[in-house]
């Protein structure tokens, strides 16, 4: 399952210099094509509010392999997130487009990363597909 958070609905379109042009439908494409080739199924699914992403945290348990989550702005923000990561025990891993350690002093802390089992940041959308890779491995690997 991957989960993106606020405002990454307006990916390709919001601080391009940032994020990069590509868009939030051809990154999940990219991510679905990637499970075809590693043999799973993706799921992904944007929220704009903290109690949504909570609610796919709590639908993923029992039901999905991994979860890859960018919680976005949330990230620095929730305890809230953090413990939903941490209450369905299946293995996360935060990801983010941007390097937040380049950005904004407030950036650079994640209440969430502390419930995953890693975290990936400011290698664009190869970011979320290194995690894909890394969750598909760590099942293979039991």
């Amino acid at each position: 399952m991957v989960l993106h958070g606020p405002n990454l609905n307006l990916l390709g379109v919001r601080e391009p210099e940032v994020y990069g042009a590509l868009t939030l439908a051809e990154l999940d494409a990219s991510l679905i094509a990637l499970g075809d080739a590693l043999g799973v199924d993706v799921e992904c699914h944007q929220e704009n509010s903290e109690g949504a992403l909570i609610d796919r945290l709590h639908a993923a348990r029992g039901r999905a392999i991994g979860v890859i989550i960018n919680a976005a702005g949330y990230t620095h923000t929730s305890v809230a997130l953090h413990d939903a990561i941490k209450a369905i025990d299946v293995p996360t891993v935060e990801v983010h487009i941007s390097n937040t350690y380049r950005r904004e002093p407030f950036r650079h802390r994640s209440y969430t990363a502390a419930a995953c089992v890693g975290a990936i940041i400011g290698l664009g959308a190869d970011s979320y597909r290194l995690a894909l890779r890394h969750l598909v491995d760590r099942v293979r690997k039991g």
